[in-house]
Parts: C-alpha cells; structure tokens; sequence
C-alpha cells in the first residue's frame, strides 16, 4: 500500500474559496447607512490585513472599516474587528457569516477569504441588533453574488518507464480518466506525473490500475501535493 499523506499537511484535502481575480464589492443600504462590502481572496494574514489598508486609503472618510477573514484549508486562523462600532456587533456577525456559509447543503468549508465592510453613517442610530443584523447581511449578500469556486488538494504521483512504453502507457492513463501533469524526460527513460486525490484510497486504485496497466512493470511514486482551483 501506498503511504498517506504527511501528517504535518492540514487535514482537509479540499474547501471553498473566492474565484481568483479581483475584489468583489457590493453595496447595501440600511437606514441611510452605507455599507459597502468588499471580499477578497487571502492566503495569509498579511494579505487579508491589506485589504483594511486599501480600502482605509480609499475610503479614508468613511467612519468604520469593520473586518473579519478565515484563513487555512482547516479554517485554523481566524480574526475580526469591529473598528469603533459597538463591541461584537460588527468583526463577529461579519466572521460568522464567512464561517456558517453554506458552499453546498450541510457544507460549511469557505476559507481564504476576507471581508471588509465600509459604513458611512446615514443619521440614524440602528442600535446593537441593527448593527449585528446589518452588518451580517452586508457579508451574506456579498456572499450570494461572489463568483466561489473549490479548492482540492492533489497528490503528484511519478511514474518512471521505458521511453518506447511512455505514449502508450499517458494516453491508457488519460483514457482512464487521470489528471497528466508534468512529464520528464531523461537520458534513459520517461517519468510520467499524475495528479491524484490526496487521499490512500485514491492512491492505492490508482497504483493498482497501474499495475494492471502495465502487467506491473510500472511503480507509482508518490510526491509532493499542489492546491488547484475546480469548479463548483
């Protein structure tokens, strides 16, 4: 059997995230009250904290930039203010629409994301349900709207065989349904790499299929892992 993979690398193998390209912005107005949110795609907390400066310089007369972001594969990191608005009526609604978003039914894995929402101050007092109320919408509408796409964890698996075997052997694989990814070729043979769920059963059918292949001539090789964006 083929080893599972480095306990060390986070338990998820793959979770939800914003679509790579730029910010997603959108508006809501409560009460004369602006709350202009926009979310961004984060893989640590310096970019997620650079998010609040951008939009501090942008908006700079505006009275509150709130903001909340969860970081990690395992949603191990996660931060939020409330930024002058009452205490928990702002950074926490936001983080907990992030946290209890519903990505497919039962399934709560979004991450890599932050959030900051803008208010202007429309006049009237909406009190700390408002604020709570509002400011978790701001999030959760943003949300509605914002292209998500999944994030899966995929093992590269080696494959070493005889130039003459290595045609053959990537388009059997192809045909089979197996993501190629990069191939090498040395001096006295080609080594093939496919693209796996990080996962011991996915590697033991693929290592077995393989070897059926190839009436076991050929070893998978497993090596290190790659996060890629797939489609919802």
């Amino acid at each position: 059997m083929l080893e599972e993979a480095d306990p060390q690398e986070s338990r998820a193998t793959a979770y939800t995230t914003l679509a790579a390209g730029p910010d997603f912005r959108h508006e809501l107005e409560i009460k004369r009250s602006r709350f202009i949110t926009v979310i961004r795609r984060s893989e640590d907390e310096d970019g997620a904290r650079a998010l609040v400066a951008d939009l501090r310089r942008e908006f700079h007369d505006a009275r509150h930039h709130c903001s909340a972001f969860v970081l990690g594969p395992d949603r191990g990191v996660q931060r939020s203010s409330d930024d002058g608005e009452p205490s928990g009526t702002a950074g926490i609604p936001m983080l907990e629409a992030l946290m209890r978003r519903e990505t497919a039914p039962g399934v709560t894995d979004l991450s890599d994301v932050s959030a900051v929402v803008v208010r202007y101050f429309g006049g009237i007092l909406l009190g700390a349900g408002g604020l709570v109320r509002a400011y978790s919408e701001s999030v959760s509408s943003a949300l509605d709207l914002a292209p998500l796409v999944g994030r899966s964890r995929l093992r590269i698996c080696s494959v070493d065989v005889a130039h003459s075997a290595a045609g053959r052997l990537e388009n059997d694989l192809r045909s089979a349904g197996y993501v190629m990814a990069e191939t090498s070729y040395l001096s006295g043979s080609t080594v093939l790499r496919l693209a796996l769920p990080d996962q011991a059963d996915e590697l033991n059918r693929a290592a077995e299929r393989l070897a059926a292949m190839t009436a076991g001539s050929a070893v998978l090789q497993p090596e290190g892992t790659e996060w890629i964006d797939v489609p919802l």
